[in-house]
C-alpha cells in the first residue's frame, strides 16, 4: 500500500527565490522510489507522455485504457489539443484537415475547449501561444485533481506541472521562474489546508 502523504509531503520544499536550478530527474526518482509497483507502472505511463518519441497511436490507447483518472483524462485532453494543432497547420499549410492527425476517439467526441484552441493558435507570438497552450494545460490539471488531497492523481497532477515548468526554462527563464514559484506556492498552499 502507497503512502500518499509522506509522498506528498516529501515533494521537494522549493524556495520562492528560485534561481534556475531544476533537477528534475532527482525529483521524478524520488518519487518513483517511493511508489508501488502497481502506481510504478502508472508513472512510467505517464513519463512516456513526456517522450515526443512515444506519442503515437499505441501509447493514447494505452494512456486512455488507463485505469488511473488522471492519466486517462491528462492524455485525453493532450491529444485533444495536438490533435487542434495538426488541424490549424494543415489549414495553414492548405493540407486535407485530417492529414497526420491521430482520429482514435471516435468521429461523435466533441472536445469543448477546441475554440480556445483554436484561437490561442491564431495568435502572432509563438511563445504567446505556447504559454497560453501550457495554461490551459495547468488549468485542466488542476480540475483533473480538484478536490484530491492524498492519491496518486495529485502526485501525478505534480509532475505534469513540473514538466511544464522545466519546459519553460528552457524557453524562457524567466517565465519558468514564475511558473516554479506557483508550482511551489500551490504545493506550501496545500499542506498548509492539511495541518
Amino acid at each position: 500500500m502507497n503512502n500518499y502523504e509522506y509522498i506528498i509531503a516529501s515533494l521537494p520544499v522549493l524556495s520562492s527565490d528560485f534561481r534556475g536550478e531544476l533537477d528534475c530527474e532527482s525529483t521524478l526518482d524520488q518519487i518513483k522510489e517511493q511508489l508501488s509497483s502497481k502506481d510504478r507502472s502508472r508513472f512510467e505511463l505517464l513519463l512516456r507522455g513526456f517522450d515526443s518519441d512515444s506519442l503515437g497511436r499505441d501509447f493514447y490507447t494505452a494512456a486512455l485504457s488507463s485505469a488511473d483518472a488522471f492519466i486517462k483524462g491528462y492524455f485525453l485532453y493532450d491529444l485533444c489539443v495536438r490533435n487542434c494543432r495538426v488541424r490549424y497547420l494543415n489549414h495553414r499549410l492548405g493540407r486535407p484537415e485530417d492529414t497526420d492527425v491521430l482520429n482514435i476517439l471516435g468521429e461523435d467526441y466533441e472536445f469543448e475547449d477546441e475554440a480556445k484552441v483554436n484561437d490561442i493558435l491564431a495568435g502572432s507570438d509563438i511563445l504567446a501561444r505556447e504559454r497560453a497552450l501550457d495554461d490551459l494545460m495547468w488549468a485542466e490539471i488542476d480540475e483533473l485533481c480538484e478536490l484530491q488531497v492524498f492519491t496518486a492523481d495529485v502526485i501525478f497532477a505534480f509532475v505534469a506541472k513540473l514538466h511544464i515548468v522545466a519546459r519553460w526554462l528552457k524557453l524562457d527563464a524567466e517565465t519558468g521562474k514564475q511558473l516554479f514559484k506557483q508550482l511551489v506556492d500551490e504545493i506550501r498552499n496545500n499542506k498548509k489546508s492539511i495541518e
